[in-house]
């Protein structure tokens, strides 16, 4: 496989992680859950439980992806600086088994309503909180785990910008993009109450589509890497 195939192929799987990504991210969560009213969020996970199904599908298919885009990436970039790609593999396959632990949470929920035990026992309000907290306890879980979708962009950003197979601006907005997830991560844990401006995950999310899209329309150049005694300057 040339290294053109190798970009293209990270392509196509950058492209599947973006869209089960925002689907189980953005989308699923948009439509059903109303953090600020338990027995509207309650009934709309009732009345719409394939698309909360498919929300799960399609989380643990991108965290899948989220293990072997970054093996793609090592391929392409070894000769660029191994230590760098190995390090970017390194944080990436640390946050999958979190990942997918953490989707138990939502696994749970669809235990609690479709258990006849439990529907019996519980009264509506006791149901409605055991649903947001499940709910809540794997958003926590995401703000967890999103350290590690900062910190393996920041060894992509860099490897792209030395090796010239991709625009180096979008190697710039990884890097800049690693950052953006770290100040999501700390605001979480430790400023709750403050309420950070969108940009702050612009450069992530302009430098991982811009990078998906030229990965999949233009491919790679195989190009020489420049050698080692420059890299580390």
């Amino acid at each position: 496989m040339n290294l053109n195939t190798k970009g293209r192929l990270a392509g196509i799987l950058y492209l599947l992680l973006v869209i089960t990504g925002i689907f189980n991210l953005k989308y699923v969560p948009t439509e059903l859950i109303v953090w600020s009213d338990a027995a509207l969020t309650l009934s709309n996970i009732s009345s719409s439980e394939f698309l909360y199904r498919s929300g799960i599908v399609a989380g643990i298919l991108s965290y899948v992806i989220y293990l072997l885009l970054p093996l793609i990436f090592f391929d392409i970039f070894k000769d660029v600086n191994r230590r760098l790609a190995l390090l970017m593999v390194a944080f990436s396959v640390v946050s999958v088994p979190i990942s997918l632990f953490n989707m138990v949470d939502k696994v749970n929920v669809l235990t609690l309503l479709s258990d006849a035990n439990f529907l019996s026992s519980l009264s509506t309000e006791q149901i409605q909180t055991k649903v947001m907290l499940l709910l809540r306890s794997y958003n926590n879980g995401i703000s967890v785990v999103q350290i590690f979708w900062g910190l393996w962009l920041f060894p992509l950003g860099y490897l792209i910008f030395k090796s010239a197979y991709i625009p180096k601006l979008l190697g710039v907005l990884l890097m800049f993009g690693c950052f953006g997830y770290l100040t999501l991560f700390f605001q979480h844990f430790l400023f709750p109450e403050v309420e950070l401006p969108a940009f702050v995950s612009l450069p992530a999310s302009l430098g991982e589509l811009g990078t998906c899209l030229w990965l999949l329309i233009m491919g790679i150049t195989d190009r020489s890497v420049q050698p080692r005694s420059q890299i580390l300057k």
